[in-house]
């Protein structure tokens, strides 16, 4: 476009002016979202929900693509204590694919403060406004199509209304900006207590609005857990409808095998917060980290990075979950196992993900 500043080509002119720093490290100084070498955001503000759950608006830099569909999931890099840690939470915001005046395109995410997680401790009630966070690009297959469904019934507890919360963003702006009709929309909510359920009073408006919405509330302290042999009663029609189910592991785990009884497992859609490595392992092997001379015997059970550091190896690593890529390195040869999905890596100099990676016999890394 005619009067565009070319910026790939002055950043690679530039480098040529400014070694042994990059032009990328002079465009930092002035605005510390401007890198082409990873993707940043900084916090706009962090909006209380509840008093163990907050939402960070976050507006991100160079590279962003206002692209994620509803229930998708983003990588948040968080420094605490001098080191950059890893953590995936859902995109609770709706998708901006256009500038919207007033909207400053950002994206939001709702993270509820775990007893044992001192990042999500961190991000809940110690991060301030301005802080700049390392961000990966949103993923996930939890995703709300395009066009919905016209019945749909959503299965909640606790945070896991955060993916379910933007598909609902979604449709309630689709209903208001283009017409359409909102679709037939059954959503229970399991929460502990009435003031622990996030976006409680934004969802009841929700339901004042829409004759369509139709919203069931359990709160387990007083009410005991969701009992899968009441939805004929809670949604007599639920066999008709696609069904979204995102919360803790054991509610997850009894809505499967319901589900399964019935034949719909076809119909079911889930999301879980917890990385599951229960597939199955290597065979296990010799392990030899190249360069630093050092060779352990593993079972299939332990991964790459686990096999490192009982070695004494500093390997690296961040989220150890499988999201952020820190802890990659180069297979030199030998061949290893995904243990997320069962996927085997055997080609020479194939980079592999080292914390949710285990041997299939013997194999060589680079380190």
């Amino acid at each position: 476009m005619s009067g565009t500043i070319p910026w790939e080509r002055v950043r690679r002119a530039g480098s040529k002016l400014t070694t042994p720093l990059l032009p990328d490290d002079y465009l930092t100084l002035l605005n510390p979202l401007w890198s082409s070498r990873e993707l940043r955001g900084r916090v706009e503000k962090v909006v209380q929900e509840t008093d163990d759950a907050a939402t960070l608006v976050i507006r991100p830099g160079w590279g962003w693509r206002y692209d994620h569909r509803p229930g998708q999931y983003v990588g948040i890099g968080v420094q605490v204590d001098g080191k950059f840690q890893w953590r995936s939470y859902s995109v609770s915001s709706p998708p901006q694919r256009s500038y919207q005046p007033g909207s400053g395109r950002t994206i939001a995410i709702t993270v509820r403060a775990m007893p044992e997680g001192f990042v999500s401790s961190h991000l809940v009630g110690g991060l301030e406004p301005g802080t700049i966070v390392r961000l990966a690009l949103p993923e996930g297959d939890f995703v709300l199509p395009d066009p919905p469904p016209e019945k749909l019934l959503f299965l909640v507890g606790g945070s896991g209304v955060t993916p379910v919360m933007a598909m609902l963003r979604t449709l309630d702006r689709r209903s208001a900006g283009n017409g359409r009709a909102m679709p037939d929309v059954v959503l229970h909510y399991s929460s502990p207590t009435e003031d622990r359920m996030i976006f409680r009073h934004e969802i009841e408006r929700l339901e004042e609005k829409y004759d369509e919405l139709t919203v069931h509330k359990l709160f387990t302290e007083t009410d005991g857990m969701l009992e899968l042999a009441d939805l004929d009663d809670l949604c007599p029609d639920w066999r008709e409808r696609e069904t979204y189910a995102c919360g803790p592991g054991p509610m997850l785990d009894a809505i499967t095998e319901h589900f399964e009884a019935a034949d719909l497992e076809d119909h079911l859609h889930l999301e879980r917060f917890s990385l599951d490595l229960g597939g199955d392992g290597g065979e296990g092997g010799e392990i030899t980290f190249r360069n630093t001379g050092k060779t352990v015997e593993v079972d299939g059970a332990t991964t790459v990075l686990e096999a490192g550091e009982e070695a004494g190896i500093g390997m690296p690593y961040g989220c150890r979950m499988g999201i952020c890529h820190t802890c990659t390195l180069t297979l030199v040869s030998g061949k290893v196992r995904d243990l997320r999905n069962g996927d085997e890596f055997d080609s020479p100099n194939e980079p592999v993900q080292t914390c949710v990676t285990t041997a299939v016999g013997a194999c060589t890394l680079d380190i």
